[in-house]
């Protein structure tokens, strides 16, 4: 579908208007899935009004009925983006776009929706936004080129920044969606570009590919990039992501050791294990979704884990056992509590895999997914301030220990709202986003405070995981349904309280938890205990 600038309001404009429903149809705090013309749309009741948005979440086109609604916000059920559902603008990520709003009109009792005959046929737009002006000799400067320095770069032209805005990335393509790399590893480079070439000549973005930033000087204000040029900068943005760790055992330099960072990365694994036989080395999030895209393209495919299960400090043992079955009943197999002591090869390239236990396994082609390390070397001998693990710390603004430098994304270590501003590093796709846009609106002197939820999904074999909240540390796990018929809803307690929520063919409860959540309702642990969980409108 295609997007849309802001549209015009002119009188002359066709529109198609019909009548909906009668006033009383709808009660406050509900949702109808209504047609208009042949555009589908989101009718919503709250504090006694109508209005009307689009009915598709502009990340992936869920049914947005299927969502949460609390309050003044819808929240798409199957990743967690929320919009405003009387101007449909996004307010929770992940996605960039908002929905298009439609006029509503009650008259006599009767509810009536009108719509633009000329974008009857759009689900989404992109929010209005400012030009640059080259006069204003002003330079925000975001380094890598993820979704935090994307959503920082609209979210400043936005709000009127005017000024000059430069991303640094050191891979080959602009911004893109990085977690569809591990679940489809043979994806079109065109189809995960997350804006096309001309929307950044459109608002004056500049795009610096295949450029890394190799240190910083505070003091001046200044980068130094790994071609040897210099650039100013008034505030910067260090939102460099992290990089996945690479294996240390003996052999791990053979050809057909694989790491998966890049969108060639991706591309190079799906091409050199079809029909071959995969070793994965690593039984979290990437191993998992690796292991189980390959399943039924390469010849066979290994999985190696240092735990019992997969997921088992994150989801639990349950959970980990149920995504074990399933990827076994597609022939992968795994070895688990154990890990790889060598790779071993023949003419440079890799032939087996040793483990601890003595387990000798025949491998064409190993791909590790072990852990990641925050990109924050080229901080080395600045005055930016990292904690133990190399994550860059940043207050609830997003601003680091440096005036004008700010940081953002899976780089960074922040306080969490919802663990009592407890300091974690949290690689969601959805979090990076959020804090790009904090992280801009702080630049320009809008203080805004870090606050989202965090919201993350996984999928194997065409099934999505869904989980919210920060479950580190809890001590029990409350189940709803059944885990081993694979449709489920998981509460992680800590303190008598949820911390966090899992859940498999169970929408759209995640989303709503994540709602509760964000406006800050506590919720206990009897709660969850309780058969009736109408307080989560299930």
């Amino acid at each position: 579908m295609n997007q849309y600038r802001e549209p015009v309001d002119s009188e002359e404009q066709e529109e198609v208007t019909e009548l909906i429903c009668q006033e009383p149809d709808l009660k406050d705090g509900q949702m109808k899935e209504v047609t208009v013309g042949d555009q589908k749309v989101l009718l919503v009741r709250t504090q006694g009004q109508y209005s009307a948005v689009g009915s598709q979440c502009s990340h992936y086109n869920a049914p947005l009925i299927k969502g949460a609604l609390v309050g003044g916000r819808v929240r798409c059920p199957f990743h967690g983006a929320c919009f405003n559902v009387r101007t449909g603008d996004i307010e929770e990520y992940p996605g960039l776009d908002s929905l298009p709003s439609y006029k509503v009109k009650v008259e006599d009792g009767k509810v009536y929706v009108s719509i633009n005959k000329k974008s009857l046929m759009l689900t989404k737009r992109v929010k209005e936004m400012c030009k640059m002006i080259p006069e204003i000799k002003n330079t925000i400067l975001l380094v890598g080129g993820g979704p935090a320095s994307l959503v920082c770069a609209e979210t400043l032209r936005q709000n009127c920044y005017q000024g000059r805005i430069i991303i640094v990335t050191k891979d080959t393509l602009p911004p893109f969606d990085k977690p569809k790399l591990s679940k489809a590893l043979n994806v079109d480079s065109s189809s995960i570009l997350l804006r096309p070439s001309d929307f950044y000549q459109q608002y004056g973005i500049e795009v610096w590919t295949q450029k890394e930033v190799v240190s910083v000087n505070t003091a001046d204000k200044v980068v130094k990039i790994n071609d040897g040029t210099l650039q100013l900068y008034d505030q910067l943005l260090i939102s460099t992501g992290c990089r996945a760790q690479p294996l240390s055992c003996p052999g791990s330099d053979l050809e057909g050791v694989k790491l998966l960072q890049s969108h060639e990365d991706a591309k190079e694994i799906h091409n050199s294990c079809l029909g071959r036989k995969a070793v994965v080395i690593g039984a979290s999030f990437i191993g998992m979704e690796v292991a189980s895209y390959l399943s039924d393209k390469a010849a066979s495919v290994s999985l190696i884990g240092t735990s019992r299960y997969p997921y088992e400090r994150s989801l639990g043992p349950e959970i980990g056992k149920m995504s074990m079955q399933m990827l076994e009943e597609q022939n992968v197999k795994f070895y688990m509590k154990d890990g790889v002591t060598e790779i071993r090869g023949e003419n440079g390239k890799v032939k087996e895999v040793v483990l601890k236990s003595g387990t000798v396994l025949e491998a064409d082609v190993v791909i590790a997914g072990i852990g990641v390390t925050p990109n924050s070397d080229f901080l080395t001998g600045s005055e930016v301030e990292v904690d133990s693990r190399k994550a860059v710390i940043v207050d609830k603004f997003m601003r680091t220990n440096i005036t004008d430098v700010f940081s953002a994304g899976d780089v960074t270590s922040f306080p969490l709202t919802i663990r009592g501003d407890q300091r974690v590093n949290i690689g969601h796709w959805q979090m990076s986003q959020a804090q790009g846009r904090v992280a801009a609106l702080n630049m320009l002197k809008k203080p805004t405070k870090m606050e989202s939820v965090p919201f993350f999904w996984t999928v194997l074999l065409g099934k999505s995981i869904r989980y919210t909240g920060y479950g580190e540390g809890y001590t029990e796990i409350i189940f709803k349904g059944k885990v081993e018929e694979r449709k489920f809803l998981a509460f992680y307690v800590k303190d008598e309280v949820v911390v966090a929520a899992a859940s498999l063919m169970f929408d759209p409860a995640v989303a709503r938890l994540a709602e509760l959540m964000a406006t800050g309702q506590i919720v206990t642990k009897a709660q969850a205990q309780a058969d009736d969980l109408s307080w989560l409108q299930m």
